[in-house]
């Protein structure tokens, strides 16, 4: 039986984790709060990262950010000090720089490092349906698939750092058509138009608002697929990204700035608080 480490186990970590369980694997388990990891009974609990990474075939991380991976892999106690000849499936969205740190850091442990964000939430790996955006070494890959095919369609996008950058693109998509379909809902539904019927035109042109329908519709923002606090992290990723090609963004850096307004209300709600910033209520 393969035995593989899940490091950080919130919304997606935890979701992931009970997938890979009710599919036969072995888990070791590791989160911040270890508590956290314990309510999800589907394997023992490591103290450290590197405890886990110890007694695992293969090591997969959710993590919230750039800081948090860095510490996980490259820290005192971090995957990286057990993780010789091992396979390391990087599933966080923190960038291409911390891509290219990591496969260097792990080459150099004799490590082999598969970038792998998501695209999609918990819904979507509960029913095994996530897009999983795989960069690195292709071998790497196609060995990385005997544990990422139960979580959802693999797909290879290239060298390292690839899969960040194709992840950064989806999320600026993902915010644009959000914060459009916000103002667009509002301005519809000040001009005399059924609020339902614009929502459903914008779904016509985006199908994936419909997944926030309840949050566009009904101002409920909870439970929180993605938060907006998560998605500015991302967006300034982008645009750090975009930024040292050179390349003029102005759509993205004014839904970053949209995104950044909607945090200070509502940071750990559901992206789909951005059409409070549109609404003469709020």
């Amino acid at each position: 039986m393969t035995t593989v480490a899940v490091l950080g186990t919130g919304k997606m970590g935890g979701a992931m984790a009970r997938r890979l369980a009710a599919s036969g694997f072995d888990l070791v388990l590791w989160n911040r709060t270890p508590e956290k990891a314990g309510q999800l009974h589907v394997g023992r609990v490591a103290a450290t990262p590197a405890d886990a990474a110890r007694d695992a075939d293969v090591v997969i991380s959710s993590l919230t950010n750039d800081v948090a991976v860095r510490t996980v892999y490259l820290g005192e106690n971090g995957v990286l000090r057990s993780a010789g000849g091992k396979l390391l499936i990087d599933m966080s969205t923190a960038g291409p720089e911390v891509a290219d740190d990591l496969e260097r850091e792990s080459q150099a442990k004799g490590a082999r490092l598969v970038e792998a964000p998501v695209v999609g939430s918990v819904p979507a790996v509960e029913s095994g349906k996530l897009l999983i955006l795989a960069g690195g070494d292709q071998g790497d890959v196609e060995q990385a698939r005997a544990v990422l095919d139960h979580l959802g369609e693999v797909q290879y996008v290239g060298e390292r750092g690839s899969a960040q950058r194709l992840k950064l693109i989806a999320n600026s998509m993902l915010g644009i058509t959000s914060a459009a379909a916000a103002e667009l809902l509002n301005a519809g539904t000040a001009v005399g138009l059924d609020r339902a019927q614009v929502f459903s035109i914008l779904v016509r042109f985006a199908p994936g608002l419909a997944a926030r329908e309840r949050g566009f519709l009904h101002d409920q923002h909870t439970p929180t697929m993605f938060a907006v606090r998560d998605l500015v992290k991302d967006l300034d990723l982008g645009l750090r990204a975009y930024g040292e090609s050179g390349t003029a963004t102005p759509l993205t850096q004014q839904t970053r700035e949209l995104f950044a307004e909607a945090m200070r209300e509502s940071a750990d709600l559901d992206i789909s608080a951005i059409v409070r910033n549109e609404s003469p209520s709020h």
